[in-house]
C-alpha cells in the first residue's frame, strides 16, 4: 500500500471534485474523478451522435475510449483519446446526458474496472456517486457529502457563469433535481450512502471548512494504520 484509498461520494454540486482534488493535493496522493469518466463517455457518445438509449451500442463506444488524467499546475485535466475535455464535459447538455450513459450496466461495468485498476495501489482519492459502495466497498476512508439542492443548483449556477456559459437558475436547480432523481432510481449501482461513510452536510460550510474536517480524519487513519 503507498496510502489509503479514500473515496468521496454525494449528490451533484455538493463540491465532491473540488474537495477530491484538494484533500489527494494535501495529502501527496492522486485524485481521481469518476463522475469525469462518464461525462467523457457522455461527450463521445454526443459527438458520434450515438443512441444513448441503446446500452449497447454505448457500451462499445465506451470500450473503445481511452480516458486519461493529467495533473498540471493550474489542476487536474481530464483527456479524451488525447484530447483535453475537461471544459467540454462540463456543459449543461453534457450533464443531463451524463446520468443516461452512468445507467447502462455495461459503462459502469468498464469504468468501475479501470477505476479500481487505477486506485488498488492506494493513495488515492475517489470520488462520485458509487466510490465507497461499488468501486471500493472496503475503502479505508468513506465520505458521503451533501447540501441542500437549492444551494448545489446555486452553485452550479455560479460556475456556469464563471466560465461564460448562459444558464439561468431556476433551470439549473431543476436540473439538478432531475439529475438526483436520475442517479438515485437507476437500477445498476444508485447513489446511496455508504452505512460506514461520515456524512457531511455542506450546506453552510466552505470548502476549507469541510476539507479540515476530512483531513483531520484521514490523518486520524492513517496513523491507526501506519501510513504517513
Amino acid at each position: 500500500m503507498n496510502g489509503l484509498i479514500i473515496t468521496i461520494d454525494g449528490p451533484c454540486g455538493s463540491g465532491k471534485s473540488t474537495l477530491c482534488k484538494r484533500l489527494a493535493a494535501r495529502l501527496g496522493y492522486i485524485a481521481l474523478d469518476t463522475g469525469a469518466m462518464y461525462r467523457a463517455v457522455a461527450l463521445a457518445a454526443y459527438r458520434a451522435n450515438c443512441d444513448c438509449e441503446d446500452c449497447e451500442q454505448v457500451t462499445k463506444l465506451c470500450g473503445e475510449q481511452r480516458i486519461d488524467f493529467r495533473r498540471e499546475a493550474e489542476g487536474e485535466r481530464v483527456l479524451l483519446n488525447g484530447e483535453d475535455v475537461s471544459e467540454a464535459i462540463r456543459t449543461p447538455e453534457i450533464s443531463l446526458l451524463t446520468s443516461r450513459i452512468s445507467s447502462c450496466s455495461g459503462v459502469r461495468r468498464i469504468l468501475v474496472r479501470r477505476q479500481q485498476e487505477i486506485g488498488a495501489a492506494g493513495g488515492v482519492v475517489l470520488e462520485g456517486r458509487d466510490t465507497g459502495t461499488v468501486v471500493f466497498p472496503k475503502a479505508d476512508v468513506k465520505f458521503f457529502l451533501t447540501a441542500d439542492v437549492a444551494e448545489r443548483g446555486k452553485r452550479r449556477w455560479l460556475e456556469l457563469r464563471a466560465r461564460g456559459i448562459a444558464a439561468d437558475l431556476e433551470s439549473t436547480i431543476a436540473e439538478m433535481q432531475e439529475r438526483d432523481r436520475a442517479d438515485m432510481n437507476r437500477t445498476d449501482s444508485p447513489l446511496s450512502k455508504a452505512d460506514d461513510a461520515v456524512v457531511i452536510d455542506a450546506t453552510t460550510l466552505t470548502i476549507e471548512e469541510v476539507l479540515s474536517r476530512m483531513e483531520e480524519i484521514v490523518r486520524v487513519r492513517a496513523a491507526e494504520k501506519g501510513i504517513r
